[in-house]
């Protein structure tokens, strides 16, 4: 570790008294020594993946030469190995984060195997979708009795490939996605409780907002217009929830909620920002009697209301101006959003509250003298121009215009700030 490389140079140059040089050296040694070895679990994860494809790979080498029972033995053979190395693990290892991973991960791909492997001997119909929600349903359990996070991963992961192979529109097997999903929440809250600055935790935090904003297109049947709606108030609570204390003190890569939910705002705000949307946007859904029953509109209003009321709980704390400046954009969106069902402006008003983004990030960037967050709020306005290159009638000569001023931005605003570091360093 480098701050244990540097004590002595620190001592030397009198930054620290050898007291509280052994007080560091004594701190880490207590810290290492009372969490596992991360890099076992991530070698005893991949080596338990590893054992259980290569049992798969040999047994399918001479499959068409065995008998039926032979098969079936087979077929049940990684399972059983499974549940004997997860049932030693937890009489003898339970307290070893190794064996439970190992273990648990083992057997999950056991269990997959041998659903597949029994439907083939005895020709089961089904397809994959059926195949998957089987395989998660048998491995719920395990998450919570060994209990594992790797497996939790594997099963978020599945889960998610899962629900892409659905028929969107016309499938009801998409609610036994969310019902599979809330079984996993209870796991990732104790592992928020137990080890919030766990790698597990990290991957979770990314995995679950990825999976959600994967599976919400499923809801789509006829009025697939107020997704948009939807995604935008799903975004908006990402980002709230990436606001939140827990998060906020986090590094940035490690905060998935506010990336993911900033780069899906924008991006919806960037594709909405076209005309070609709202041509048809208002025909379809003012004709639509079902508008009010149809499961787009739940979904809409019931991640609205979730959004809207972590708004609320931020809002009593600090002021709406000094909110972040996409924490509320959702709720624009929404009333320009009602604004186009009647009036052809919303195309304009959406890069309006894009425009107006970009300059706020550019405020933000310039009081907090921010090179990175600066050039954002630099790079959404160059975005918009680029858009707006593509469906305007203006002519090359302000189009070459309004590029020129941009770049010339682009140099003018990292020049004054790195100009104004420089005076205050001074």
């Amino acid at each position: 570790m480098r701050i244990l490389k540097d004590i002595p140079e620190l001592v030397k140059a009198d930054v620290i008294t050898p007291e509280t040089a052994d007080k560091i050296r004594n701190y880490y040694q207590s810290k290492g020594s009372a969490s596992p070895n991360q890099l076992y679990i991530v070698f005893a994860i991949i080596g338990s993946i590893l054992v259980g494809l290569g049992i798969i790979l040999m047994m399918a080498h001479n499959w068409d030469e065995l008998s039926r029972i032979t098969k079936t033995f087979f077929a049940f053979l990684p399972l059983l190995l499974g549940q004997i190395l997860c049932g030693y693990t937890l009489i003898k290892k339970q307290a070893s984060t190794t064996w439970r991973e190992s273990g648990s991960v083992f057997l999950f791909f056991a269990v997959g195997a041998s659903i597949a492997l029994v439907g083939q001997i005895y020709h089961i119909p089904g397809g994959t979708g059926t195949f998957l929600l089987t395989w998660m349903l048998l491995c719920l359990p395990l998450v919570y009795l060994m209990p594992s996070s790797g497996t939790s991963l594997l099963y978020l992961a599945c889960l998610t490939y899962y629900v892409t192979h659905l028929d969107f529109g016309s499938s009801s097997n998409s609610y036994w996605y969310w019902l599979l999903l809330f079984g996993i929440l209870p796991h990732y809250y104790q592992l928020y409780r137990k080890k919030p600055t766990s790698n597990f935790m990290i991957f979770h935090n990314w995995l679950i907002p990825l999976s959600i904003a994967i599976a919400l297109v499923t809801v789509a049947k006829e009025t697939e217009e107020l997704l948009f709606i939807a995604y935008c108030s799903l975004f908006g609570f990402f980002i709230l929830v990436g606001n939140l204390d827990f998060f906020a003190q986090q590094k940035l890569k490690n905060n998935s909620y506010k990336l993911i939910g900033t780069l899906g705002t924008m991006l919806l705000l960037f594709v909405l920002s076209f005309n070609g949307f709202w041509q048809n946007v208002s025909e379809e859904l003012l004709s639509n009697n079902q508008i009010f029953t149809a499961p787009e509109w739940y979904a809409a209003v019931l991640i609205t209301l979730f959004a809207g009321g972590l708004l609320f709980f931020r809002r009593r704390s600090k002021a709406l101006i000094t909110l972040p400046q996409l924490e509320p954009v959702f709720t624009f969106f929404i009333i320009i959003f009602i604004i186009g069902l009647f009036a052809p402006i919303a195309a304009g008003l959406v890069n309006l509250l894009i425009l107006v983004i970009g300059i706020l990030t550019m405020r933000e960037g310039a009081a907090k003298s921010h090179l990175g967050v600066l050039n954002l709020g630099l790079l959404i306005i160059t975005t918009l121009i680029l858009c707006r290159f593509f469906d305007t009638d203006l002519s090359f000569v302000i189009r070459g215009l309004l590029f020129v001023l941009v770049g010339a931005g682009f140099f003018g605003a990292n020049y004054w700030l790195l100009k104004k570091r420089k005076t205050n360093e001074q």
